[in-house]
């Protein structure tokens, strides 16, 4: 297989220009099942700004660490599989979390969309919307507790800030550099100030350096545990991190198809929107998804897809900097 940039790309990124770039692995990925690769790997992207993550052209890049080292992972979708190659000294290891980014380990042939005609219908549009996993656990703690009650574009902001001054910088043919999120101790070691120029309140700040300071054996009891309820159960056992942020944990980092971020200021708007015709809360939106209990973040996501959450009605929030002050 051969794999290069679309035309619409440079040739040579900046990184190309002063580092030199190491070789890259290759692979083809055929997925046993539809794949709707920019859906299903999409939503790992903390924003359009996102250090670690480029959609370009077509071509999904994505920095990652593994315990071989960092890594980037590019992937263009054609009519015979997904192009994979990646670079750095994790390429080989990258290369292996690609089927499980990919949704190789959902299981959508279990979900039954019921008599609801509103979901089986967007079921059936979408059969290639996937629910995958990421190998970074450490990177997805971290971005879901910065996304804690506040807008997206103030977490954006704060994890392109600290990823762009403490993570390293991958050299791949990326159209911009990227960075690798740091490791554990490194978060653990960001001095205050840093947290504050990022704008991140200090409950988040404490929570992120507290999971640190448990270093990898945080990280070892999640990844082992043996269900979805356990891994629950351990991340909540953490100072600072309740329903939502486990949730947006286990969605993210394990594909989880039945998790539900309660206590997001949006969601619940969305999901009674597109299944009630109005606004609901937690509560009421936990009713609505009962009856696919066991897949209720594949409705979620359905209704995502299908554009059937609720219209924005008034101009995005622009929050007041208090950094400076």
């Amino acid at each position: 297989m051969t794999f290069s940039p679309p035309r619409t790309l440079p040739r040579r990124s900046v990184v190309e220009r002063s580092v030199r770039v190491p070789a890259r692995r290759e692979m083809r990925y055929r997925p046993r099942h539809d794949l709707d690769l920019m859906r299903t790997v999409g939503i790992h992207r903390r924003g359009g700004t996102d250090p670690t993550m480029l959609v370009a052209g077509g071509v999904i890049w994505r920095a990652l660490r593994t315990p071989a080292g960092p890594a980037v992972l590019a992937l263009r979708q054609n009519t015979d599989g997904v192009l994979v190659a990646a670079w750095g000294s994790g390429a080989a290891e990258a290369l292996d979390t690609v089927p499980r980014l990919c949704g190789a380990e959902d299981r959508p042939e279990d979900f039954d969309p019921g008599v609801n005609p509103i979901i089986a219908e967007a079921h059936r549009r979408h059969p290639g919307l996937r629910i995958g996993a990421s190998s970074g656990l450490t990177e997805v703690i971290v971005s879901a507790v910065l996304e804690q009650k506040v807008t997206a574009m103030q977490a954006y902001g704060a994890w392109r800030y600290l990823i762009t001054r403490y993570g390293e910088t991958v050299p791949s043919p990326a159209p911009r550099p990227l960075r690798v999120a740091p490791t554990w101790d490194q978060w653990r070691r960001i001095p205050s100030w840093a947290w504050h120029r990022a704008g991140v309140e200090p409950p988040q700040s404490r929570t992120i350096v507290l999971a640190a300071s448990r270093g990898s054996s945080v990280l070892d009891a999640v990844q082992s545990a043996p269900d979805a309820g356990e891994r629950e159960r351990i991340l909540t056992s953490l100072v600072g991190i309740g329903p939502w942020t486990s949730a947006e944990v286990r969605i993210r980092a394990f594909g989880d198809p039945d998790a539900v971020s309660v206590g997001d200021f949006h969601l619940a708007h969305h999901v009674g929107h597109a299944l009630a015709g109005q606004r609901t809360d937690d509560a009421g939106m936990l009713r609505l998804l009962a009856p696919w209990k066991g897949q209720r973040q594949r409705v979620i996501r359905l209704i995502g897809a299908a554009g059937l959450g609720e219209p924005r009605r008034a101009p995005r929030l622009h929050p007041e900097d208090h950094r400076d002050r």
